[in-house]
């Protein structure tokens, strides 16, 4: 079954007078579902620039797919915080930039969303691996995780000054062990 009649791609095919085995696509036809006609949202770029506009709108859900979507291809290099000390690094790669140096916090997210596209220096492209969306989404969460890294009190709204000094809030309960400790405490 291996050496049988058939054309396989990239191979020269004595069928066809041009002896190519990959046939031209027929001329104005595009693939259903492949039309990628709005730049802005495939390329980042609106005129031909990078933009620092996002092709819609930034919301809570937008934000957590993208921190989501962070934390899954983002931090083995980057690290949570965006430092570029993720695992990756620690065992020895190569570290990317930090997040928060002047020089990447002063480009847009259209340039961003590109390098996560098309890759840049040694980080790969992941155009196959996460969705246009969900690049957007995570521009959306490093210009989040930006803010929070370098927040002062003067960006905190007059109304909510009051709860900076508010004690902390415990997020979970402590975890309780069959004996009725709390795990971590003498037995």
């Amino acid at each position: 079954m291996h050496n049988q009649p058939k054309i396989k791609a990239y191979r020269e095919a004595d069928f066809f007078a041009d002896r190519r085995g990959m046939r031209p696509i027929p001329e104005n036809t595009v693939a259903r579902g492949f039309l990628n006609e709005n730049d802005h949202l495939f390329t980042g770029k609106v005129n031909g620039q990078f933009t620092d506009e996002f092709p819609f709108q930034v919301t809570r859900q937008v934000l957590q797919r993208g921190h989501d979507r962070f934390t899954i291809y983002c931090t083995p290099c980057h690290g949570q915080t965006g430092m570029g000390n993720g695992m990756v690094v620690q065992r020895g790669f190569r570290p990317p930039p930090s997040f928060h140096t002047e020089q990447i916090r002063k480009q847009t997210v259209g340039y961003w969303f590109d390098v996560m596209t098309n890759g840049f220096g040694a980080m790969p492209d992941y155009r196959t691996q996460v969705a246009p969306e969900d690049r957007w989404a995570i521009a959306a969460y490093i210009r989040a995780l930006q803010l929070s890294q370098s927040a002062t009190t003067a960006d905190v709204p007059p109304d909510k000054m009051a709860d900076l000094d508010a004690p902390a809030r415990p997020t979970t309960e402590p975890a309780v062990g069959e004996s009725g400790q709390e795990h971590g405490a003498p037995h």
